[in-house]
């Protein structure tokens, strides 16, 4: 890799961002799903091609970890865009199902004896 590969890779994000470093709301975590809406709204700021290629990814529902991954780009410069996304109402955004944390009596019975026939 010579010295350009890797001011290429700092300035991409960068720019893609706009500058900015943070989201600025914090509705995505790794496991948060992303819907395009469909059909996409009309009018307002044209998509650029990176948050054209995030639409065409979440097109069926897809977790922001999943995302970062399919773009090749880190995760904080993902959610910075999903941002813009959801401002501009181009994606809905469902939150990961919160787990009781109240333990299942039944189940920790049934792994207890499952564990004593072993």
């Amino acid at each position: 890799m010579n010295g350009g590969d890797a001011a290429g890779r700092l300035v991409r994000p960068f720019t893609l961002t706009g500058g900015r470093t943070r989201p600025s709301r914090s509705d995505f975590t790794l496991i948060t799903t992303v819907t395009a809406v469909d059909p996409q709204p009309v009018g307002g700021a044209r998509p650029q091609p990176e948050h054209n290629r995030i639409l065409r990814l979440c097109a069926k529902p897809i977790v922001v970890a999943e995302l970062a991954t399919g773009l090749d780009l880190p995760v904080s410069v993902v959610a910075i865009m999903l941002c813009d996304l959801l401002e501009a109402g181009r994606i809905t955004v469902r939150q990961p199902r919160l787990i009781s944390r109240t333990p299942d009596l039944d189940l920790l019975k049934k792994v207890r004896d499952g564990l004593g026939r072993l």
